[in-house]
């Protein structure tokens, strides 16, 4: 038709799909100019082409269909340098977000990287900074099924609550049960975090020293991880002052193989007088 564009043209010329196009006329977004009574083809006017630009510019810019749709209705200057403003604490928000999400990403690499270098160097000293854990208790009888729920519980109350988590978990053992061989029956799940007032179950670990070794291998031999760090302790002089605190490096998010499985265990530890 003279002077109008097919539903085809349209799609080619804006590098969109034509159901985008029929999507946008039952939305009531951009309808066209034209449809024929006889078979239903869609026409757009030349006047229509601007009018898509701004649809796409503007969902390029991070607006939704009914955003859109609502402002361009009846829009004018005064109404879009509003919108583009409200935009630009939007846009602002996004860009904080995913520089927290780099640097925890950018973290678990670290990490991994560290934990891959020093897996086979036996039982080392650390100087713990102080630290935050999201905390969950683990249900009896304590066995890795209700660890795995309480884990998985720590990560829906920290998304939910949208906590500052590290996309990492571990789990607490009470030193009595890894005296008895009960190396497994863990206490509490957590999600190492940054300090926050937000929520409830936050424990601070403070500063100090631990002695720390890298369990290489499946959860349920960590046992023989766990000798060797209570021998060299026992060795070196050092009296235990804490539970184990287990770090999971790398895990069933970074790997399908469960030989590959890192985890760091720690105590902390002073030298008996």
């Amino acid at each position: 038709m003279e002077n109008l564009f097919s539903i085809g043209e349209v799609a080619r010329y804006q590098n969109i799909s034509k159901q985008t196009l029929i999507f946008y006329d039952k939305i009531g977004l951009f309808r066209p100019a034209y449809v024929d009574p006889h078979n239903g083809y869609r026409y757009y006017s030349a006047s229509q082409i601007d009018y898509l630009d701004t649809i796409l510019v503007m969902k390029k810019i991070g607006f939704s269909l009914e955003e859109i749709r609502r402002h361009m209705q009846h829009y004018h200057l005064d109404s879009s340098l509003a919108m583009l403003h409200r935009q630009l604490d939007v846009i602002d928000q996004k860009i904080a977000e995913l520089r927290l999400l780099r640097s925890r990403v950018q973290h678990r690499c670290q990490q991994m990287e560290q934990a891959k270098a020093r897996a086979q160097a036996g039982v080392q000293l650390e100087d713990a900074g102080e630290q935050y854990l999201l905390c969950r208790p683990v249900a009896a009888p304590y066995s890795l099924r209700e660890v795995s729920l309480a884990s998985k519980q720590c990560f829906v109350d920290a998304f939910q609550e949208q906590l500052p988590v590290f996309f990492q978990s571990g789990v607490v053992v009470p030193f009595e049960r890894i005296l008895a061989g009960r190396y497994t029956e863990a206490s509490l799940a957590f999600l190492p975090i940054d300090p926050t007032g937000q929520a409830a179950g936050v424990r601070r670990l403070p500063p100090g020293r631990r002695a720390c070794i890298y369990h290489v291998g499946d959860y349920l031999s960590v046992g023989r991880s766990y000798e060797k760090l209570l021998d060299h302790c026992r060795q070196a002089g050092l009296r235990i002052l804490s539970d184990s605190y287990e770090f999971c490096i790398n895990d069933y998010i970074t790997t399908h193989d469960e030989s590959e499985y890192i985890t760091k265990i720690a105590f902390y530890v002073e030298p008996q007088i």
